[in-house]
């Protein structure tokens, strides 16, 4: 997979693509992230990426004209699926991660100050997506996380392919509590069932906690869930 990050803060992302896993990602050439620099397509003698908004108010807007030159140079003839980062766009969740993993590119637009042009998003062909109902000082954390929730989904990318079967949101519930060594600490032990070796009562037990975590933490997936039991019926 290719993407390619749009942002006024290209150097914020030097640590996440040197570390852990998607560090590794792109060592092993799974996933090139390649990051611009919007300040470099102004045409402005002081490099001005924004100005004050039309009708007034507080901040500044992105301008049209870097985002355009940036989107069009980048791009090029190649199709990009182009997103947004927004508090108006639809909310990022594992799903969209699965369907964001398909593409073969990506191209991210990170936002500062009061936003964009909105122009920009007309004009260019964006989808809007945000990752949580709060405000950011700016894009770049919220492409960070859509990265990598989406590059470590990629074949080759994570150690076990289980791994992104077995966990959180995968099958519409969290995941169930995890142990590992030593088998009793400060009091706390590993419930027997997980040492017992039977992997039927272990499968047990683990969707039923995973249904009890869920209905007691995260309820509102729960009724998700129920939801679609009943469309299905």
């Amino acid at each position: 997979m290719q993407v390619h990050i749009l942002t006024l803060f290209p150097r914020i992302f030097d640590g996440l693509l040197r570390e852990s896993i998607l560090g590794r990602a792109v060592e092993k050439d799974l996933l090139t992230v390649e990051t611009h620099d919007i300040r470099a397509y102004s045409t402005d003698k002081h490099h001005r990426v924004d100005d004050r908004p039309f009708g007034g108010g507080p901040g500044m807007v992105l301008k049209p004209e870097p985002v355009f030159a940036a989107v069009e140079d980048v791009c090029g003839n190649q199709l990009f699926r182009r997103i947004l980062l927004s508090p108006r766009g639809r909310r990022f969740d594992q799903a969209l991660a699965h369907n964001l993993a398909g593409e073969e590119r990506l191209l991210l637009l990170c936002g500062r100050y009061e936003g964009f042009d909105e122009r920009i998003r007309i004009g260019l062909d964006f989808e809007e997506i945000s990752i949580g109902d709060f405000v950011l000082t700016g894009g770049e954390v919220a492409a960070m996380a859509i990265l990598e929730a989406v590059g470590r989904l990629l074949p080759g990318v994570l150690g076990d392919a289980e791994s992104a079967v077995q966990e959180s949101f995968e099958n519409g519930l969290l995941d169930c509590p995890q142990y590992t060594r030593p088998v009793e600490f400060r009091g706390m032990e590993v419930p027997e069932v997980l040492r017992s070796g039977d992997h039927g009562k272990i499968e047990e037990w683990r969707r039923r906690e995973a249904l009890e975590q869920t209905r007691t933490r995260r309820p509102d997936l729960m009724d998700e869930q129920e939801g679609k039991q009943e469309r299905q019926e």
